[in-house]
Protein backbone atom coordinates (compact mmCIF):
# COMPACT_ATOMS: atom_id res chain seq x y z
CA UNK A 1 0.00 0.00 0.00
CA UNK A 2 1.24 3.48 -0.89
CA UNK A 3 1.04 5.18 2.51
CA UNK A 4 1.23 8.63 0.93
CA UNK A 5 -2.16 8.13 -0.75
CA UNK A 6 -4.48 6.14 1.48
CA UNK A 7 -7.95 5.12 0.28
CA UNK A 8 -10.68 7.51 1.42
CA UNK A 9 -12.48 4.83 3.43
CA UNK A 10 -9.48 4.40 5.73
CA UNK A 11 -9.83 7.99 6.97
CA UNK A 12 -13.51 7.43 7.72
CA UNK A 13 -12.83 4.09 9.41
CA UNK A 14 -9.98 5.56 11.44
CA UNK A 15 -12.10 8.53 12.53
CA UNK A 16 -15.07 6.38 13.60
CA UNK A 17 -12.91 3.75 15.31
CA UNK A 18 -11.00 6.49 17.11
CA UNK A 19 -13.64 8.97 18.21
CA UNK A 20 -16.61 6.61 18.61
CA UNK A 21 -15.22 4.44 21.44
CA UNK A 22 -13.60 7.42 23.19
CA UNK A 23 -16.87 9.36 23.20
CA UNK A 24 -18.77 6.30 24.42
CA UNK A 25 -16.40 5.69 27.36
CA UNK A 26 -16.48 9.41 28.24
CA UNK A 27 -20.27 9.47 28.37
CA UNK A 28 -20.38 6.08 30.10
CA UNK A 29 -18.28 7.61 32.85
CA UNK A 30 -20.98 10.23 33.43
CA UNK A 31 -23.77 7.69 33.09
CA UNK A 32 -22.38 5.00 35.39
CA UNK A 33 -21.47 7.40 38.21
CA UNK A 34 -24.87 9.02 37.80
CA UNK A 35 -26.53 5.63 38.06
CA UNK A 36 -24.43 4.87 41.14
CA UNK A 37 -25.91 7.93 42.84
CA UNK A 38 -29.45 7.10 41.69
CA UNK A 39 -29.77 9.66 38.89
CA UNK A 40 -32.09 8.76 36.03
CA UNK A 41 -31.06 9.39 32.42
CA UNK A 42 -33.43 10.44 29.68
CA UNK A 43 -31.00 9.96 26.77
CA UNK A 44 -27.55 8.60 25.97
CA UNK A 45 -26.43 9.76 22.55
CA UNK A 46 -23.34 9.06 20.47
CA UNK A 47 -23.20 12.09 18.20
CA UNK A 48 -25.41 15.16 18.00
CA UNK A 49 -28.38 16.17 15.92
CA UNK A 50 -31.02 13.96 14.35
CA UNK A 51 -31.33 10.41 15.65
CA UNK A 52 -30.32 7.72 13.15
CA UNK A 53 -31.07 4.66 15.26
CA UNK A 54 -31.84 3.88 18.88
CA UNK A 55 -33.90 2.06 21.47
CA UNK A 56 -35.41 2.77 24.89
CA UNK A 57 -34.39 0.52 27.78
CA UNK A 58 -36.59 -0.57 30.69
CA UNK A 59 -35.41 2.41 32.79
CA UNK A 60 -36.69 4.85 30.17
CA UNK A 61 -33.27 5.86 28.83
CA UNK A 62 -33.14 6.43 25.08
CA UNK A 63 -29.88 5.00 23.69
CA UNK A 64 -29.26 6.47 20.25
CA UNK A 65 -26.83 7.09 17.43
CA UNK A 66 -27.10 10.62 16.03
CA UNK A 67 -26.15 12.16 12.71
CA UNK A 68 -23.17 14.36 13.63
CA UNK A 69 -20.34 12.11 14.95
CA UNK A 70 -18.39 14.86 16.75
CA UNK A 71 -19.14 13.96 20.35
CA UNK A 72 -22.04 12.78 22.45
CA UNK A 73 -23.98 13.43 25.62
CA UNK A 74 -25.98 12.01 28.50
CA UNK A 75 -29.10 13.97 29.36
CA UNK A 76 -30.02 13.30 32.96
CA UNK A 77 -33.45 13.79 34.41
CA UNK A 78 -33.86 17.33 35.71
CA UNK A 79 -31.76 18.85 32.92
CA UNK A 80 -33.42 21.19 30.46
CA UNK A 81 -31.10 20.09 27.64
CA UNK A 82 -28.00 17.94 26.93
CA UNK A 83 -25.76 20.75 28.25
CA UNK A 84 -27.17 20.09 31.76
CA UNK A 85 -28.78 23.50 32.09
CA UNK A 86 -31.07 23.24 35.17
CA UNK A 87 -34.77 23.01 34.42
CA UNK A 88 -36.43 26.07 36.04
CA UNK A 89 -39.57 23.96 36.54
CA UNK A 90 -37.71 21.30 38.51
CA UNK A 91 -40.36 19.16 40.26
CA UNK A 92 -37.89 18.05 42.93
CA UNK A 93 -37.86 14.34 42.09
CA UNK A 94 -35.13 12.42 43.97
CA UNK A 95 -33.73 10.85 40.78
CA UNK A 96 -33.19 14.22 39.09
CA UNK A 97 -29.59 15.31 38.62
CA UNK A 98 -30.15 18.87 39.86
CA UNK A 99 -31.58 17.60 43.17
CA UNK A 100 -28.47 15.67 44.14
CA UNK A 101 -25.91 17.02 46.64
CA UNK A 102 -23.22 19.24 45.19
CA UNK A 103 -20.43 16.74 45.76
CA UNK A 104 -22.35 14.02 43.90
CA UNK A 105 -23.03 16.30 40.94
CA UNK A 106 -19.35 17.23 40.85
CA UNK A 107 -18.28 13.58 40.78
CA UNK A 108 -20.78 12.79 38.03
CA UNK A 109 -19.53 15.66 35.88
CA UNK A 110 -15.85 14.87 36.52
CA UNK A 111 -16.37 11.19 35.71
CA UNK A 112 -16.31 11.77 31.93
CA UNK A 113 -12.84 13.31 31.59
CA UNK A 114 -11.51 11.10 34.39
CA UNK A 115 -12.62 8.05 32.39
CA UNK A 116 -10.72 9.35 29.35
CA UNK A 117 -7.62 9.74 31.50
CA UNK A 118 -8.03 6.20 32.83
CA UNK A 119 -8.33 4.90 29.25
CA UNK A 120 -5.02 6.56 28.35
CA UNK A 121 -3.36 5.15 31.46
CA UNK A 122 -4.71 1.69 30.64
CA UNK A 123 -3.31 1.87 27.09
CA UNK A 124 0.13 3.02 28.23
CA UNK A 125 0.17 0.45 31.03
CA UNK A 126 -0.65 -2.31 28.55
CA UNK A 127 2.27 -1.20 26.39
CA UNK A 128 4.67 -1.21 29.34
CA UNK A 129 3.49 -4.67 30.41
CA UNK A 130 3.73 -6.04 26.86
CA UNK A 131 7.09 -4.54 25.87
CA UNK A 132 8.72 -3.47 29.12
CA UNK A 133 10.34 -0.20 30.21
CA UNK A 134 12.85 1.09 27.62
CA UNK A 135 16.33 1.71 29.04
CA UNK A 136 19.78 2.31 27.53
CA UNK A 137 21.79 -0.94 27.46
CA UNK A 138 24.91 0.93 28.61
CA UNK A 139 24.15 4.36 30.11
CA UNK A 140 27.86 5.29 30.15
CA UNK A 141 27.93 5.27 26.33
CA UNK A 142 24.99 7.63 25.86
CA UNK A 143 25.05 11.23 24.60
CA UNK A 144 28.60 11.40 23.24
CA UNK A 145 28.78 13.91 20.39
CA UNK A 146 29.97 12.05 17.28
CA UNK A 147 29.26 14.73 14.67
CA UNK A 148 27.56 18.06 14.11
CA UNK A 149 24.73 18.82 11.74
CA UNK A 150 25.08 21.55 9.19
CA UNK A 151 24.56 24.98 10.79
CA UNK A 152 24.78 23.44 14.26
CA UNK A 153 23.78 25.63 17.19
CA UNK A 154 25.79 23.42 19.56
CA UNK A 155 28.97 23.72 17.49
CA UNK A 156 28.58 27.49 17.26
CA UNK A 157 28.20 27.62 21.06
CA UNK A 158 31.54 25.86 21.59
CA UNK A 159 30.69 22.18 22.04
CA UNK A 160 33.15 19.71 20.53
CA UNK A 161 33.15 16.19 19.14
CA UNK A 162 33.77 13.79 22.02
CA UNK A 163 31.88 15.90 24.56
CA UNK A 164 29.21 14.02 26.48
CA UNK A 165 25.95 15.86 27.20
CA UNK A 166 25.02 15.00 30.77
CA UNK A 167 22.36 17.60 31.63
CA UNK A 168 20.12 20.28 30.13
CA UNK A 169 18.89 23.08 32.39
CA UNK A 170 20.06 20.99 35.33
CA UNK A 171 18.01 17.92 34.35
CA UNK A 172 20.10 14.79 33.89
CA UNK A 173 19.89 13.30 30.38
CA UNK A 174 19.90 9.50 30.62
CA UNK A 175 19.95 8.89 26.86
CA UNK A 176 19.84 10.63 23.50
CA UNK A 177 16.10 10.03 23.12
CA UNK A 178 15.38 12.01 26.28
CA UNK A 179 17.68 14.77 25.06
CA UNK A 180 15.84 14.97 21.74
CA UNK A 181 12.40 14.99 23.35
CA UNK A 182 13.44 17.75 25.74
CA UNK A 183 14.79 20.08 23.05
CA UNK A 184 12.43 19.39 20.15
CA UNK A 185 9.43 20.93 21.93
CA UNK A 186 11.13 24.35 22.01
CA UNK A 187 12.18 25.51 18.52
CA UNK A 188 13.91 28.69 19.71
CA UNK A 189 14.96 28.46 23.34
CA UNK A 190 18.27 29.04 25.07
CA UNK A 191 19.38 26.03 27.09
CA UNK A 192 22.02 25.61 29.76
CA UNK A 193 23.80 22.54 28.39
CA UNK A 194 26.24 20.74 30.70
CA UNK A 195 28.85 18.54 29.03
CA UNK A 196 31.61 16.33 30.31
CA UNK A 197 34.99 16.99 28.68
CA UNK A 198 38.28 15.44 29.83
CA UNK A 199 36.78 14.60 33.22
CA UNK A 200 35.50 18.15 33.84
CA UNK A 201 31.98 19.53 33.58
CA UNK A 202 31.48 22.64 31.44
CA UNK A 203 28.31 24.66 30.93
CA UNK A 204 27.32 26.23 27.60
CA UNK A 205 24.38 28.35 26.54
CA UNK A 206 22.91 26.87 23.36
CA UNK A 207 19.87 28.26 21.55
CA UNK A 208 17.95 25.53 19.72
CA UNK A 209 17.14 26.30 16.11
CA UNK A 210 13.76 25.69 14.46
CA UNK A 211 13.68 22.92 11.89
CA UNK A 212 10.72 21.76 9.84
CA UNK A 213 10.28 18.01 9.56
CA UNK A 214 7.89 16.02 7.38
CA UNK A 215 6.63 12.48 8.04
CA UNK A 216 5.85 9.79 5.47
CA UNK A 217 2.34 11.20 5.01
CA UNK A 218 3.47 14.74 4.31
CA UNK A 219 2.49 16.13 7.73
CA UNK A 220 4.83 18.96 8.66
CA UNK A 221 5.82 20.24 12.09
CA UNK A 222 8.49 22.50 13.52
CA UNK A 223 10.88 21.19 16.17
CA UNK A 224 13.93 22.52 17.98
CA UNK A 225 17.39 21.07 17.34
CA UNK A 226 20.80 21.56 18.91
CA UNK A 227 22.44 20.14 15.80
CA UNK A 228 24.37 17.21 17.32
CA UNK A 229 24.63 13.57 16.32
CA UNK A 230 25.61 10.56 18.44
CA UNK A 231 26.74 7.05 17.67
CA UNK A 232 23.94 4.43 17.66
CA UNK A 233 23.52 2.69 21.00
CA UNK A 234 21.55 -0.35 22.06
CA UNK A 235 18.38 -0.25 24.12
CA UNK A 236 17.00 -2.86 26.48
CA UNK A 237 13.50 -3.41 27.79
CA UNK A 238 13.02 -4.12 31.48
CA UNK A 239 10.03 -6.27 32.45
CA UNK A 240 7.60 -4.51 34.80
CA UNK A 241 4.66 -5.69 36.87
CA UNK A 242 1.14 -4.35 36.91
CA UNK A 243 1.69 -1.70 39.59
CA UNK A 244 4.93 -0.47 38.04
CA UNK A 245 3.28 -0.35 34.63
CA UNK A 246 0.39 1.71 35.98
CA UNK A 247 2.84 4.08 37.69
CA UNK A 248 4.86 4.53 34.49
CA UNK A 249 1.66 4.97 32.49
CA UNK A 250 0.43 7.64 34.89
CA UNK A 251 3.72 9.51 34.48
CA UNK A 252 3.42 9.24 30.69
CA UNK A 253 -0.14 10.59 30.81
CA UNK A 254 1.02 13.51 32.96
CA UNK A 255 3.71 14.30 30.40
CA UNK A 256 1.09 14.33 27.63
CA UNK A 257 -0.98 16.84 29.61
CA UNK A 258 2.12 19.02 29.99
CA UNK A 259 2.76 18.85 26.23
CA UNK A 260 -0.80 19.96 25.46
CA UNK A 261 -0.51 22.93 27.84
CA UNK A 262 2.92 23.80 26.42
CA UNK A 263 1.64 23.67 22.84
CA UNK A 264 -1.30 25.97 23.58
CA UNK A 265 0.97 28.36 25.46
CA UNK A 266 3.40 28.50 22.54
CA UNK A 267 0.58 29.23 20.08
CA UNK A 268 -0.80 32.00 22.32
CA UNK A 269 2.68 33.50 22.73
CA UNK A 270 3.30 33.36 18.98
CA UNK A 271 6.09 30.80 19.26
CA UNK A 272 4.16 28.35 17.08
CA UNK A 273 1.81 28.85 14.18
CA UNK A 274 -1.93 28.57 14.78
CA UNK A 275 -1.88 26.23 11.78
CA UNK A 276 -0.60 23.52 14.13
CA UNK A 277 -4.07 23.36 15.72
CA UNK A 278 -6.20 20.46 14.53
CA UNK A 279 -9.90 19.71 14.47
CA UNK A 280 -12.10 16.85 13.27
CA UNK A 281 -10.59 16.80 9.77
CA UNK A 282 -7.07 16.49 11.20
CA UNK A 283 -8.22 13.78 13.62
CA UNK A 284 -9.76 11.85 10.72
CA UNK A 285 -6.63 12.27 8.60
CA UNK A 286 -4.16 11.24 11.28
CA UNK A 287 -6.44 8.44 12.54
CA UNK A 288 -6.51 6.92 9.06
CA UNK A 289 -2.74 7.28 8.75
CA UNK A 290 -2.09 5.65 12.14
CA UNK A 291 -4.55 2.87 11.29
CA UNK A 292 -2.62 2.14 8.09
CA UNK A 293 0.55 1.68 10.16
CA UNK A 294 -1.03 -0.97 12.40
CA UNK A 295 -2.96 -1.32 15.64
CA UNK A 296 -0.05 -0.39 17.89
CA UNK A 297 0.34 3.02 16.21
CA UNK A 298 -3.42 3.49 16.12
CA UNK A 299 -3.88 2.58 19.79
CA UNK A 300 -1.02 4.85 20.85
CA UNK A 301 -2.68 7.74 18.99
CA UNK A 302 -6.00 6.83 20.67
CA UNK A 303 -4.34 7.38 24.06
CA UNK A 304 -3.22 10.85 22.97
CA UNK A 305 -6.69 11.76 21.66
CA UNK A 306 -8.27 10.46 24.88
CA UNK A 307 -6.01 12.77 26.89
CA UNK A 308 -6.91 15.67 24.59
CA UNK A 309 -10.62 14.98 25.10
CA UNK A 310 -10.14 15.01 28.86
CA UNK A 311 -8.17 18.26 28.70
CA UNK A 312 -10.67 20.03 26.46
CA UNK A 313 -13.62 18.95 28.57
CA UNK A 314 -11.92 20.20 31.75
CA UNK A 315 -11.56 23.73 30.36
CA UNK A 316 -13.67 26.14 32.45
CA UNK A 317 -16.01 26.97 29.56
CA UNK A 318 -19.77 26.81 30.24
CA UNK A 319 -21.36 23.82 28.46
CA UNK A 320 -18.18 21.77 28.95
CA UNK A 321 -17.56 19.62 32.02
CA UNK A 322 -15.03 22.14 33.30
CA UNK A 323 -17.63 24.89 33.09
CA UNK A 324 -20.04 22.89 35.23
CA UNK A 325 -17.30 22.20 37.77
CA UNK A 326 -16.49 25.91 37.85
CA UNK A 327 -20.14 26.70 38.62
CA UNK A 328 -20.14 24.10 41.39
CA UNK A 329 -16.97 25.60 42.86
CA UNK A 330 -18.64 29.02 42.95
CA UNK A 331 -21.74 27.46 44.48
CA UNK A 332 -19.63 25.82 47.18
CA UNK A 333 -18.13 29.19 48.08
CA UNK A 334 -21.39 31.19 47.88
CA UNK A 335 -23.43 28.45 49.60
CA UNK A 336 -26.09 28.83 46.93
CA UNK A 337 -26.29 28.14 43.19
CA UNK A 338 -26.39 30.78 40.49
CA UNK A 339 -29.89 31.56 39.24
CA UNK A 340 -31.25 29.28 36.49
CA UNK A 341 -31.45 32.28 34.15
CA UNK A 342 -27.80 33.22 34.62
CA UNK A 343 -26.73 29.60 34.16
CA UNK A 344 -28.75 29.32 30.98
CA UNK A 345 -27.18 32.49 29.56
CA UNK A 346 -23.70 31.32 30.53
CA UNK A 347 -24.19 27.92 28.93
CA UNK A 348 -25.55 29.49 25.75
CA UNK A 349 -22.46 31.68 25.61
CA UNK A 350 -20.32 28.61 26.27
CA UNK A 351 -21.96 26.71 23.42
CA UNK A 352 -21.34 29.69 21.14
CA UNK A 353 -17.66 29.70 22.14
CA UNK A 354 -17.31 25.96 21.54
CA UNK A 355 -19.03 26.19 18.15
CA UNK A 356 -16.84 29.14 17.18
CA UNK A 357 -13.71 27.19 18.12
CA UNK A 358 -14.97 24.19 16.14
CA UNK A 359 -15.55 26.35 13.07
CA UNK A 360 -12.13 27.97 13.50
CA UNK A 361 -10.14 24.74 13.77
CA UNK A 362 -12.19 23.15 10.98
CA UNK A 363 -11.36 26.11 8.74
CA UNK A 364 -7.67 25.59 9.58
CA UNK A 365 -8.08 21.86 8.84
CA UNK A 366 -9.61 22.53 5.44
CA UNK A 367 -7.00 25.15 4.56
CA UNK A 368 -4.28 22.55 5.20
CA UNK A 369 -5.75 20.04 2.74
CA UNK A 370 -3.66 19.35 -0.41
CA UNK A 371 -6.40 20.69 -2.70
CA UNK A 372 -5.60 24.17 -1.38
CA UNK A 373 -1.91 23.79 -2.06
CA UNK A 374 -0.92 23.31 1.57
Amino acid sequence: MDITSLPWWMYIAGFLLMLGPLVVVHELGHYLVGRFFGVGAEAFSVGFGKEIAGYTDKRGTRWKLSALPFGGYVQFKGDMNPASVPDPNNPGEPDHFQNKPLWQKSLIVAAGPVTNILVAIAIFAAFFMAFGKPLPADPTQENFIAAFAEDSAAQDAGLEIGDRVIAIDGEEMSDFRQLQQTVMLHPSRTWDVTVERDGAQIDFEVTSRPFEIEDEFGNKSTIGLLGIETNPTERTYQDVGVFSAVGLATQETGKMFELIVLGIKQIVMGERSVKELGGPVTIAKVSGERLSLGWLEFTSFAALISINLAFINLLPIPALDGGHLAFYAVEAVRRKPASPRSQELAFRAGIAIVLALMVFVTFIDIAKLPIFGS
